[in-house]
């Protein structure tokens, strides 16, 4: 039994409501800003005492500053909507309130129940069928810290009271959610998680748990709060080790960087494949064709013999001159290191020093007998001789050379007799896709096959020593900027101290790292757990990358399996998961679409069903809207003047709605098209000005221009679709992703046919 009336805001009984909820509200509230002093009058302290005494006082001041800047931050970012929930329990004295964090009086009664603890999952799952001991649940509607309205649904009204029937209020916080416009930037769920939603969020830790869902159906942001869940339920483990979010672009993760710190969790590591490997960073593009082989599994057996090649035996024996005596590199000795150098497990660079060993013990040898010395004393001065030698040096890079794994894949790219070498299984015709000039920039696809080659060749001396010198100077060359920039705004120095000194006594007592931090930089880092959203889209080298980052295999998959891109739809996980699908997997579906009005999907649906792929895990649409769907004709000449009129009949419409300015659209576009038609519509003042975001964040403007995959996890309250024909000309993935982004309204503007299944419903009409 839930009250649906649209607005109460005005009733005696809402007044009172809000009102009563308002004073529990502050009191919440006092007690947050209470604790949120304390820990900055501690963090105050500990950074007064400076950086002196022991090295051991040291790290530990360091690990009392970090702690406390971390609760501060935490406390911060839990500001907004702290209290959202409230349970009345049958034969409970007192209501239970859920909010963001757990906060418990001076006293240590509980104030507030973190919504991810077990005695806050009745907020989420009682229903009135199965209502256990919840009469009543009540969300609380805010805004700061100001109660705007309450919300409550009747769960057992055998055990209602007279007081609490009489403050029966609320029109439905999922509704409410689902109406109200998009804000350039997803906003946590916590208030509004569904039963199917919850069970996932707090399903097991271990394992991998795929979870699909169609469009609209929460995925992101169950996999968000699934994290976030985790790192309250198993604090412990993954504190120390981290979680690792795997997202499809960067404009995604700037899109949800929201979500993680709204519910009180900032240790997590978001990246893109593009940023996986640590001072990587991929900026090409290149043909789905392309991408489709690096992404084989075949290629990391190429990659481990292109690795093995680098170790030769020479023909025959070599002559090496040291210090004019002539000694021997024969071919069964450098077989006997080479053994014994493998049998260490280590990667190639690595394994080179026990290898180099044995072949200079067997030439000292030589060349202490060849000079007629049996002295033990003068056994390092040989070994140094030899050791120094150019001939040696040379012979032994020769038979076991060293390299970076950036070096070796650009050799092979643009050597085709290595790559025929070391892939003689590959067709020809893929290897030819293969070939780049040295040079070229790298591609999202090359990441997992850089990453499969580091971890073969394991790092290299001086290129990492190389990168670490240059990632100092440019650390110690920020300090310093950031140095000027402080002594201009606060008047510092006046010639007592200059930028340097302050950055080096900045340097000496600023915090240390946190666990995300360190975790970012390293690349042999494993996490405690692993969330990957778009899984469908990874190839099976790129779940090789992730399962090295997991060894416990403990993940959260999400996915859709009708919007991988691409002509060749996915059939099922096994076959898109790769090497993670040997894994223990176990699956759960999400089937309400809460973003997409019916119509729209309907539409969708009937689109990928025409197209020969039709959704394996349909979903049903929890509301629909009237004008949900609209399409528009043009011809190739009046498009761009069509597109441009249709779009500010959106932006006005939203006006309409939401008032003046507010709302958020985007016009997807087919793959390329993006900048002429961002161009185009930028030749109009008003759509120019909608266009432009702030430092140039297209998340900040009221309009973007995407194509299908830049739109990918996205949503917005009103799309325009252009020329959708062309978009499934791309894969009918690509078409189903476009269609399913608004929460209102879908406006298809097109000049060539619509596709089948599309119906054409005229605009007005």
């Amino acid at each position: 039994m839930q009250q649906t009336q649209a607005d109460q805001s005005g009733t005696p009984a809402a007044r009172q409501a809000a009102a009563e909820e308002q004073g529990y509200v502050d009191v919440v509230y006092a007690r947050l800003d209470e604790l949120r002093e304390a820990y900055r009058a501690r963090l105050a302290e500990v950074r007064r005492t400076g950086p002196s005494g022991s090295p051991q006082n040291r790290s530990e001041r360091d690990a009392f500053a970090a702690h406390y800047a971390d609760a501060v931050a935490r406390l911060d970012h839990v500001e907004n909507r702290l209290v959202f929930g409230r349970l009345d329990l049958r034969g409970a004295s007192e209501p239970r309130y859920v909010g963001r964090i757990g906060l418990s009086d001076a006293a240590r009664d509980q104030l507030l129940v973190d919504w991810r603890a077990p005695s806050a999952r009745p907020f989420y799952q009682a229903t009135a069928a199965h209502p256990g001991d919840v009469v009543r649940r009540r969300h609380l509607l805010t805004r700061a810290r100001t109660v705007l309205g309450v919300e409550d649904e009747l769960l057992d009204a055998d055990h209602l009271d007279e007081a609490t029937a009489s403050g029966l209020t609320g029109e439905g916080a999922l509704f409410a959610a689902m109406s109200a416009a998009r804000e350039g930037r997803m906003s946590d769920i916590v208030a509004t998680i569904q039963g199917e939603q919850d069970a996932v969020i707090r399903s097991d830790l271990a394992g991998i748990l795929v979870v699909q869902g169609g469009p609209g159906t929460g995925k992101t942001a169950v996999a968000l709060h699934r994290a976030a869940y985790l790192l309250y339920a198993h604090r412990e483990r993954l504190e120390r080790s981290g979680v690792l979010l795997v997202g499809p672009s960067r404009v995604f993760l700037s899109y949800i960087e929201q979500v993680l710190p709204s519910l009180g969790e900032t240790d997590v590591v978001a990246t893109t494949m593009a940023d996986l490997l640590p001072g990587t960073t991929a900026t090409g593009t290149e043909a789905p064709e392309v991408a489709a082989v690096k992404g084989r599994v075949e290629l990391a057996d190429v990659l481990a013999r292109a690795v093995r090649g680098l170790q030769r035996v020479p023909a025959e024996a070599r002559e090496l001159d040291v210090e004019g005596t002539t000694i021997h590199l024969r071919p069964e000795d450098v077989r006997a290191a080479m053994t014994r150098a493998r049998r260490t497990g280590q990667p190639h660079n690595q394994a080179r020093e026990t290898f180099a060993r044995a072949v200079l013990d067997v030439l000292v040898r030589e060349y202490a007998a060849a000079r007629g010395v049996d002295d033990p004393e003068e056994r390092p001065y040989l070994y140094e001789d030899v050791r120094s030698a150019r001939d040696v040096r040379v012979a032994v890079n020769l038979c076991w050379m060293p390299t970076t794994a950036h070096g070796l894949l650009e050799r092979l790219y643009a050597r085709p007799d290595l790559l025929a070498r070391y892939a003689p299984r590959l067709p020809a015709a893929d290897r030819a896709l293969l070939h780049r000039e040295p040079g070229a920039p790298w591609t999202v696809a090359d990441v997992p096959l850089l990453d499969e080659l580091a971890e073969l060749l394991g790092p290299h001396e001086q290129a990492e020593s190389a990168r670490a010198r240059a990632a100092q100077r440019q650390q110690a060359a920020e300090e310093v900027r950031y140095a000027q920039e402080a002594i201009a705004a606060q008047g510092l120095g006046g010639g007592l101290v200059d930028a340097q000194m302050l950055a080096e006594r900045f340097a000496a007592t600023g915090p240390v790292l946190s666990t995300a931090e360190r975790a970012a930089a390293d690349r042999t880092w494993t996490y405690g757990h692993v969330v990957v959203d778009e899984a469908q889209e990874l190839s099976p080298m790129a779940w090789r990358a992730l399962l090295r980052r997991c060894p416990s295999r403990s993940m959260t998959v999400v996915g859709d399996l009708a919007q991988r891109s691409g002509r060749v739809p996915a059939r099922s996980w096994a076959g898109v998961l790769g090497d993670a699908g040997r894994e223990h997997v176990r699956e759960a579906v999400l089937t309400i679409s809460y973003r997409t009005p019916a119509t729209v999907m309907a539409a969708a649906t009937a689109v990928l069903a025409a197209a020969g792929s039709p959704p394996a895990y349909p979903v049903r649409s929890a509301r629909d809207l009237p004008d949900a769907l609209a399409t528009t004709r043009a011809t190739p000449a009046t498009l761009p003047a069509v597109t441009a009129a249709v779009v500010a009949d959106e932006l006005a419409r939203l006006d309409q709605t939401d008032g003046a300015g507010l709302g958020r659209a985007a016009v997807v576009v087919p793959a390329g098209a993006a900048a002429g038609v961002a161009a185009d519509l930028a030749a109009d003042p008003a759509l120019r000005a909608a266009l432009a975001g702030a430092d140039d964040d297209p998340l900040g403007a009221r309009l973007v221009v995407l194509d299908a995959v830049g739109v990918k996890g996205l949503e917005f309250d009103t799309v325009v679709l252009l020329e959708p024909a062309e978009i499934l000309s791309g894969g009918p993935g690509d078409l189903y992703v476009a269609m399913t982004r608004p929460t209102r309204r879908l406006h298809v503007v097109h000049a060539a046919p619509l596709p089948a299944g599309m119906p054409e419903v005229p605009a007005g009409a």
